[in-house]
């Protein structure tokens, strides 16, 4: 297995990488040798570990640290860490590749490889989904699907073919309304009132200052003096000069806006206190612009049995139930709903669980990436095929509002284009109309002949 991300014995730096430990865990718990490369990183990951008797954690490759840009590390660097991998896959009966990052197809092509995609944004994950020529791509959801199908499909046909969706899994019975809090929230030092939740890395994109904007609202219009807004500092505050200097930014935006007893920095919570952490919020609040390919922050937040209010963007688009969403950047309706939640709590709770109990179960999820990842058969190397479009149609990053507006996931905002909303009303255009040169130049319109999936 190949991580570009460091990992960690007791804590992990984000979703994804919460997700290879649930694979690698239950590869090894069925009597499989599981054996993971990772980035090393000083202090904190520099010798092997165990996750289990049977998976082994190497953090032996250079790639550059703190992120992003991990290729802008010494050349040598890069080819010790190709070397390394090539000789784990000539020992090994499958690779898997998990979140991208290793663009080199050459290093996988002898052994039986799958290759999971969990970003659409970073540079090496681009590269590497339109490198691919593995056995199978794995992605977590139909957006992400649909982003890769309406971008490397246009050169590779039989993608559709392989590529997977498996959403992210929970295990319900670690995340459930239950959870005990007392304790996380004795160990904080946190006063006593009412948390919204902010369980992310500092960044706009995750939005931060759109939960400091609503927090604002409630406190000072809505006379929530008891509310506390939860902001975790980020595993790499000590490393990253920039991540510093960010945190000193928002100081600056919570001061002028009267709220710094209202707002709490706190440790980075370790993987096995995330449940209580979501137990101890009254909401969680998820309202960046961030192209999440996924998202596990407000599956898990109500599996706890914590409401959300959640940015309706990217893969959380037409996936949550629409109680829990609002309009990217409508910062009224966001406090809103929070405003219900806090006073009315969440009537839909119970219809809510049973929907998560269906359709996200971690076990499920990895015996699919077993199946996938042990399959015995290998494939052909794919061929590049390119179609002259005849006609076009939305991109699967944008969708229509009902009040005629397009949200655009990777611009994160809204465009006023009521000429090009009009002409679409079919839902398809001929390639030679006026408005679609400039309307693909913009990511609008994608080849209307590429097979896309459809949300359930």
């Amino acid at each position: 297995m190949f991580s570009m991300t460091p990992l960690f014995a007791d804590r992990s730096m984000g979703g994804a990488q919460k997700q290879l430990r649930k694979i690698a865990l239950h590869l090894a718990q069925q009597g499989h040798q599981v054996e993971v490369f990772c980035t090393r990183r000083d202090p904190d990951a520099l010798e092997p570990f165990h996750w289990h008797p049977n998976a082994v954690v190497r953090p032996v490759l250079r790639f550059k640290q703190p992120f992003p840009e991990p290729y802008d590390t010494p050349v040598y660097h890069i080819a010790n860490a190709i070397a390394d991998v090539i000789e784990a896959c000539q020992r090994a009966d499958a690779f898997y590749s998990h979140d991208g990052g290793l663009i080199f197809p050459f290093v996988y092509t002898h052994t039986r490889s799958v290759v999971s995609l969990r970003s659409v944004l970073f540079s090496e994950t681009l590269q590497s989904g339109f490198l691919f020529n593995a056995d199978a791509l794995i992605v977590p959801s139909v957006h992400a699907a649909n982003v890769w199908l309406a971008t490397a499909g246009q050169f590779y046909p039989e993608l559709a073919e392989r590529i997977h969706v498996i959403p992210n899994g929970l295990d319900f019975s670690v995340y459930h309304p239950q959870a005990d809090a007392d304790t996380l929230k004795a160990r904080l030092g946190l006063p006593n009132g009412r948390y919204l939740l902010y369980p992310h890395r500092p960044e706009d994109g995750k939005g931060i200052r759109q939960s400091i904007a609503v927090l604002d609202q409630l406190v000072n219009e809505h006379g929530q003096r008891d509310l506390h807004l939860l902001v975790p500092q980020w595993i790499d505050t000590a490393l990253a000069p920039h991540v510093r200097a960010y945190y000193d930014g928002l100081l600056t935006d919570i001061d002028a806006r009267g709220l710094r007893e209202h707002v709490i920095f706190h440790p980075w919570i370790r993987d096995e206190d995330m449940p209580a952490y979501f137990r101890l919020g009254a909401v969680t609040l998820v309202l960046g612009n961030y192209v999440e390919t996924f998202g596990n922050t407000p599956y898990e937040s109500l599996a706890c049995g914590t409401p959300a209010v959640v940015a309706n963007v990217a893969a959380y688009r037409g996936a949550l139930p629409a109680a829990y969403t609002c309009d990217y950047g409508d910062l009224d309706a966001a406090a809103a709903r929070v405003l219900r939640f806090l006073n009315e709590g969440d009537a839909q709770a119970e219809d809510t669980q049973r929907w998560l109990h269906a359709h996200y179960q971690q076990a499920d999820m990895v015996q699919r990436y077993e199946q996938l990842i042990l399959e015995p058969s290998r494939l052909p190397a794919m061929t590049h095929a390119y179609q002259t479009p005849q006609a076009y149609r939305w991109s699967p990053w944008c969708y229509v509002t009902p009040q005629g507006q397009i949200y655009h996931d990777f611009l994160g905002r809204m465009i006023d284009h009521p000429l090009l909303v009009a002409a679409m009303s079919r839902g398809v255009l001929s390639a030679d109309h006026p408005l679609v040169p400039a309307a693909r130049a913009e990511g609008l319109l994608v080849p209307a002949h590429l097979h896309l999936m459809s949300v359930d």
